[in-house]
């Protein structure tokens, strides 16, 4: 490599320059990055048969070109000129060799343009890692310090399509990095194009794995959402035992009208056939009003049994409104399936209206309940009045028969 005075004192200028001024966040465009250029610059230009005034400044572009980057990202090829010109200028450096350094510098700037053999070396010489076999490495650095400067933060699928398109854009511009560096450039482009394939292939999976962690997710509050184990348990056990209280009214009632339908029967057979006679015209009176208990018993067990049936119709405006019970049969036994079905979405889907329905059914079922027992109470009532009054009727009966001088 070509070294001078003027070069040994530029590069330990950026050096101490770089590591006192420049950002620690520039992971990239560091002394590192300054000295690699430096050497690509002088490997190309040797190859290219540069003469040595012409090296020199190459050279001297190449160790000021991404000096610029302690005051920024933003125009740092600028900023590497103004700080290029400084340092000149205070050497003594001719004006026509500073001005064709900085055009040097400018020429960096990407998109990529240069005008002469020195430009297009160091074009190459900054853009070398494009053909190194660690470009994954430096690739990556580079997108480190590419979102920290800019706050641009990229996925990896955006960073290799930006990768894609810059590869697939990029030329060498001399012969000698075209003919060394063009076979492992292509072989990262195609190594970047499999990661990115890669990468979205991984993304789809991460996404389709998100999707049904949601939907998961989605069950799980929709299980939470359900009433509580607690509630359900009490639903059940009220429920069941109203159900129970029912089949014991029901079951009392079948007690009392079998017992008065024998008491009937009874009386039919053997006392009526003996009312005819004049000796037993007494017994008329007492007979009859032992019927009739009898009979009002047995109306008041079958009114306390008897079942009630409503409509069996709603409208989708009832369903609504939530102003039907459909967990009661009496309230659906005539709509139609599909309707039926449509309601029964709608009452499982609302979990308010679903408690309100099962609230509804408890509440109509203790009504019912409690007038089942309150005729079922009116039936022994009469039964057990009507059989005491009947009892001494017959006594008072007999007893005046006895002082009538009947005898039996």
């Amino acid at each position: 490599m070509l070294e001078n005075e003027i070069l040994k004192e530029a590069k330990s200028y950026v050096f101490n320059l770089l590591k006192s001024s420049l950002p620690s966040q520039v992971v990239y465009h560091n002394f590192e990055h300054t000295l690699q250029v430096v050497e690509a610059a002088d490997e190309i230009a040797l190859a290219e048969k540069i003469k040595k005034s012409d090296m020199e400044l190459l050279l001297l572009a190449a160790w000021f070109h991404d000096t610029g980057f302690i005051n920024g990202y933003e125009n740092h090829e600028e900023k590497s000129k103004l700080i290029a010109k400084e340092f000149l200028n205070k050497k003594g450096y001719p004006e026509d060799k500073i001005a064709a350094i900085c055009n040097i510098i400018g020429a960096t700037k990407v998109p990529q343009k240069p005008s002469n053999k020195l430009e297009e070396i160091i074009c190459d010489a900054d853009l070398y890692h494009l053909g190194a076999e660690d470009f994954k490495e430096k690739s990556n650095l580079l997108r480190s310090e590419f979102e920290i400067l800019c706050g641009k933060e990229l996925t990896t699928i955006e960073w290799y399509n930006e990768n894609d398109k810059f590869l697939s854009g990029h030329k060498y511009f001399t012969d000698y990095a075209y003919n060394k560096l063009t076979a492992q450039k292509s072989e990262n482009w195609i190594k970047v194009q499999k990661d990115r394939k890669k990468a979205i292939a991984k993304n789809e999976e991460i996404l389709q794995k998100n999707k049904l962690k949601k939907a998961e997710l989605k069950r799980k509050k929709a299980k939470d959402e359900r009433p509580e184990r607690g509630i359900e348990t009490m639903y059940r056990v009220t429920l069941k035992n109203h159900i129970k209280l029912s089949d014991i009214a029901d079951t009392k009632a079948n007690i009392l009208l079998s017992v008065s339908a024998i008491i009937l029967s009874i009386a039919l057979s053997n006392l009526f056939p003996k009312l005819d006679k004049p000796d037993n015209s007494y017994l008329i009176y007492p007979t009859l009003f032992f019927l009739f208990i009898t009979v009002l018993t047995m109306v008041y067990s079958i009114l306390s049994t008897r079942p009630k049936v409503t409509s069996g119709k709603f409208t989708q405006e009832d369903v609504e409104n939530k102003k039907v019970n459909l967990l009661f049969f009496g309230n659906f036994h005539k709509m139609k399936l599909e309707d039926f079905q449509q309601g029964m979405s709608e009452l499982m889907a609302d979990r308010d209206y679903l408690y309100k329905t099962l609230m509804k059914d408890l509440y109509f079922l203790g009504i019912v309940l409690e007038k089942k027992y309150r005729l079922l109470r009116i039936a022994y009532t009469i039964f057990m009045v009507g059989i005491i009054i009947s009892v001494i009727a017959f006594v008072i009966t007999f007893e005046m028969m006895q002082n009538a001088g009947y005898e039996f």
